[in-house]
């Protein structure tokens, strides 16, 4: 059974406002996919979560268990999305898959390659990284 996201208030909140904001978007099933994950996600009111779970500018390393190749990435904005650096967009099929679960949650999503089991290995939340 595919694990339930836990946002921030916050994260929730500028989520719901991009998927509003992105319906002229050429991602429109990234859109879909991320509005049915704000629809079944724990919305944590006092903004506070354990360290361990992904949201807005986590740096996360996710494997993808088929192939057991590793990735590191940073979840950021649309508009901050850099792919030499590593920073990859919310509204990435990745980012989308992996948004609100946390360290060794296992998550099937289906991306542009195929269906894929990613395992999140780690997150780092830091605010000065």
């Amino acid at each position: 059974m595919k694990p339930i996201p836990t946002l921030t208030i916050t994260d929730y909140n500028i989520l719901r406002e991009l998927t509003k904001n992105a319906k002229d978007s050429t991602n429109i099933r990234e859109i879909a996919l991320l509005t049915q994950e704000l629809d079944r996600a724990i919305i944590n009111k006092e903004n506070i979560l354990d360290e361990n779970i992904i949201r807005i500018n986590s740096h996360v390393v996710i494997e993808d268990l088929k192939t057991n190749k590793q990735m590191s990435i940073q979840i950021v904005m649309p508009s901050q999305s850099n792919l030499k650096e590593g920073k990859i967009s919310i509204l990435a099929p990745l980012c989308v898959a992996v948004i609100g679960f946390k360290e060794n949650d296992e998550v099937e999503w289906q991306l542009p390659s195929g269906i894929k089991t990613l395992k999140v290995i780690a997150v780092n939340n830091s605010k000065n990284t």
